[in-house]
């Protein structure tokens, strides 16, 4: 198989049942980067993933507290939901200061909203999510193009990322 995969999505609840079901496969450690436009479903995505890992109460994009952070529910693969939105951030020193490498690194996964800034910081190690909105005026309220592309220790998990993805998943390029 070859990344990226491809899912397409006609609503938010097809979207967050993709984000469940990338949950499912976290381990401590992992980070996702979120992409897209504004409006793309970033923090759908967010929700539907929280919602996986059991995690209790409204999730909200954290766009100007920077970063929020869950408790998971029993029974997650992940203790901890790092949640951060880096848009209004000004530079990668200032990424760097929200120190979310370590704040994942025990216990925790991380979803980063606006991921393409932080990804120089992230290491290799990375789950690149982008949401598309379709050129299609009809469609761009529900649709999305959901493309997800693995990096480093993610490289391994394309098979099992396909797997949960569940039908009108494609693999680009194949």
């Amino acid at each position: 198989m070859t990344w990226p995969v491809v899912v397409h999505s006609d609503s938010p609840d097809r979207t967050r049942a993709v984000a469940g079901g990338l949950a499912s496969l976290c381990h401590a450690g992992d980070v996702l980067l979120l992409v897209g436009d504004l409006g793309a479903g970033k923090t759908v995505f967010a929700q539907g993933f929280a919602a996986a890992l059991g995690v209790a109460g409204p999730v909200t994009s954290p766009t100007f507290t920077l970063v929020r952070q869950y408790r998971c529910g029993a029974g997650a693969p992940v203790a901890t939901l790092l949640h951060a939105d880096v848009y209004r951030t000004g530079s990668l020193p200032e990424m760097l200061d929200l120190a979310l490498g370590e704040l994942v690194e025990e216990d925790g996964v991380a979803l980063i909203e606006w991921g393409e800034m932080a990804a120089p910081i992230m290491g290799a190690d990375t789950l690149t999510v982008s949401l598309a909105v379709p050129d299609d005026p009809a469609d761009a309220a529900t649709a999305r193009t959901i493309s997800i592309l693995g990096r480093g220790s993610w490289s391994s998990r394309e098979v099992e990322v396909a797997g949960v993805l569940g039908p009108g998943r494609r693999r680009v390029g194949a």
